[in-house]
């Protein structure tokens, strides 16, 4: 069995051999990328075919086989890639070899043709193999390859992966190298789905193992004297006078302004509650004496003076770079991020850092929002969800905690956004942003941890959709008529040849008409309504009359003024369209002057026109 193994092993190092010197001339540069192209290596192009993936449905001998094969590969792989690496420098120009073989790996794996977990094995070594700064170059490679190497396989790979990033994590200091810290996170959030339960605390434990140690006081009473002076209930004096203009509001309770001796005990001791807050709020009801802490560390920071304002508003301005270039960059101080220095010494440099106070009161924020979550009200809103029992506490705050929790986040926001303080606005807004997204994903721990996933769109879906899009994209044909638009058929004149503009322009639209043709339209009205049927027509027919008399009449009024007294509510119109004798004027002028003539003289009537 060893002689097969070997025979296998020196066979698929050949192969792998031969792949490489392929690669060469595919790839003649000497840099991570381009990636190796992933059809010049697939199928008959990779490793032998009897390396193929296993049938449905396997026998014993199968298996067997397929097992040697891959521990063949396995080993061929494991010491053409340790020979490289311990003939080259991970910087030199032939260190593009283990990016190749890498390369070749992965797409092998991809198609079974050997362990698909078998580049992140290597890759560990690897990374077990290089300092800190060979890290960052072999964290180069794992970005430029990330689709290939986790969405491929994630359930065969995810496990190792998450090794292979815990152990470098491990080894970086997080003060030194935040930094690339942030990078593996990032890699990790960017390549597992978004409900993955392999990273997560199920039941909510807590870093007690996180110790923040600090010098004690020489004597035991210092101690009692620390907290007698934080429980004296003083006016701050000469310190209002020296605030910001734009922080007024007052810290609940007003607090003595405590001196360096006084607060450092005090100070420090607020860890155990940011570390472990069951112990600390639930077991040693110690929540008075962190409530004072605060009180009292909130205040000392409004107080003193802050420095490297300038540097941190510079970072933040500066164009955007890639994270290589942000980790070697000459001066990037403003990157590094210390780990508690808890020397009395160093004390009162600390207290006037910008950036250690903001780290201490986001602490403050997130155990606040901890506190509020433990309110009656907050329980409310779980009853339905059936919560995790391992995340459900017995004890509830107060309203009076309740109430000094929120006054808190308050002032902290007014410490954090003083006003005119642009730098100052924008890192408030992003603490409360990445505060709010934290709640949702405590709530989905309370949840039990479900599946964030979206069923597949189903082909019939897509297709309905990929019609629906076609026609709204297609040119419309103007419709006839608007949407919801008169119709307006009632216009067109069925029974005319002429056009409608011909009609338009006929001089009977135009032509006023004379009152002797309205007075005939009136009694043909008339004689309409003694035949008509119905209550409706008979309206109509009244409506019509009534407009037309009314025209009638005024049309007269120009000259038959003096007939209107005849008329009678609209009826005998005949008068004002009878034609008087030829000399009927002549005889009424005649008797006015008192012209002879056997004619009397006519009675003038004055006629008001309302």
């Amino acid at each position: 069995m060893a002689i097969m193994e070997t025979t296998a092993t020196q066979e698929a190092a050949t192969r792998l051999r031969s792949l490489l010197a392929r690669a060469r001339e595919l790839k003649p540069v000497h840099s991570i990328d381009p990636p190796l192209p992933y059809k010049a290596f697939s199928g008959s192009s990779g490793l032998p075919s009897d390396a193929s993936p296993l049938p449905p449905k396997p026998t014993q001998l199968q298996v067997l086989a397929h097992q040697l094969n891959y521990q063949s590969v396995e080993n061929a792989a494991r010491g053409i890639f340790f020979e490289r690496l311990s003939t080259s420098l991970i910087r030199g120009a032939d260190f593009v070899e283990v990016w190749n073989l890498l390369d070749i790996v992965n797409i092998c794996g991809d198609q079974g043709q050997c362990d698909p977990s078998l580049v992140w094995w290597l890759i560990e070594e690897l990374l077990d193999s290089q300092e800190i700064d060979g890290c960052r170059v072999v964290f180069d490679y794992l970005e430029s390859r990330r689709a290939r190497l986790i969405e491929t396989h994630f359930k065969h790979r995810h496990l190792v992966v998450l090794r292979a990033c815990n152990e470098l994590l491990r080894r970086l200091s997080r003060a030194e190298e935040a930094v690339f810290c942030g990078r593996i996170f990032m890699f990790l959030f960017q390549g597992f789905p978004l409900g993955e339960r392999s990273s997560v605390n199920p039941k909510g434990e807590f870093h007690k193992e996180n110790v923040t140690t600090y010098e004690s006081e020489p004597s035991d009473s210092t101690h009692g004297t620390a907290q007698a002076a934080v429980q004296k209930d003083v006016e701050m004096t000469g310190v209002s006078n020296s605030l910001p203009s734009d922080v007024k509001e007052k810290t609940p309770g007003q607090t003595t302004l405590l001196g360096e001796d006084e607060l450092y005990p005090i100070f420090w001791q607020m860890q155990e509650a940011f570390s472990n807050p069951p112990d600390y709020f639930f077991k040693d009801k110690r929540t008075e004496e962190f409530k004072r802490g605060l009180e009292a560390t909130l205040d000392k920071f409004i107080a003193v003076p802050k420095v490297n304002q300038a540097a941190a508003s510079e970072s933040r301005s500066s164009n955007k770079r890639s994270a290589q270039e942000m980790e070697h960059e000459e001066g990037a101080g403003n990157t590094f991020n210390p780990k508690y220095l808890t020397s009395k010494e160093l004390f009162s440099l600390e207290l006037s850092d910008l950036a250690f106070q903001r780290h201490i009161v986001v602490q403050a924020l997130i155990l606040l929002d901890f506190l509020l979550s433990l309110t009656e009200r907050a329980k409310r809103k779980l009853v339905d969800i059936n919560p995790q029992k391992a995340l459900q506490y017995d004890f509830t705050l107060s309203e009076q905690d309740t109430e000094w929790a929120e006054k808190m986040k308050r002032s902290i926001a007014t410490y954090l956004s003083p006003l005119r303080d642009t730098e100052g606005l924008y890192y408030h807004r992003m603490v409360n942003t990445v505060l709010s997204r934290d709640k949702n994903w405590v709530r989905w721990k309370l949840e039990n941890c479900p599946q964030i996933t979206r069923e597949p769109v189903r082909s019939e879906a897509f297709a309905l959709a990929r019609e629906g899009s076609k026609s709204a994209c297609a040119a419309k044909r103007l419709r006839p008529s608007a949407l919801g638009s008169l119709n307006l058929d009632f216009l067109v004149d069925r029974d005319s040849n002429a056009s409608s503009t011909q009609q338009l322009n006929e001089t009977a639209r135009i032509m006023l008409p004379n009152a002797e043709a309205l007075v005939k339209e009136v009694q043909m009205a008339d004689l309409d309504m003694d035949f008509a049927v119905s209550v409706g027509e008979k309206q109509q027919l009244q409506e019509s009359k009534t407009s037309k008399t009314w025209r009638a009449l005024r049309l007269a009024s120009k000259t038959r003024l003096s007939m209107f007294d005849q008329v009678d509510d609209g009826r005998n119109l005949q008068c004002l369209v009878v034609v008087q004798p030829q000399g009927s004027d002549s005889n009424i002028e005649g008797g006015e002057h008192g012209g002879g003539g056997d004619h009397k003289p006519v009675e003038q009537t004055t006629v008001e026109v309302a």
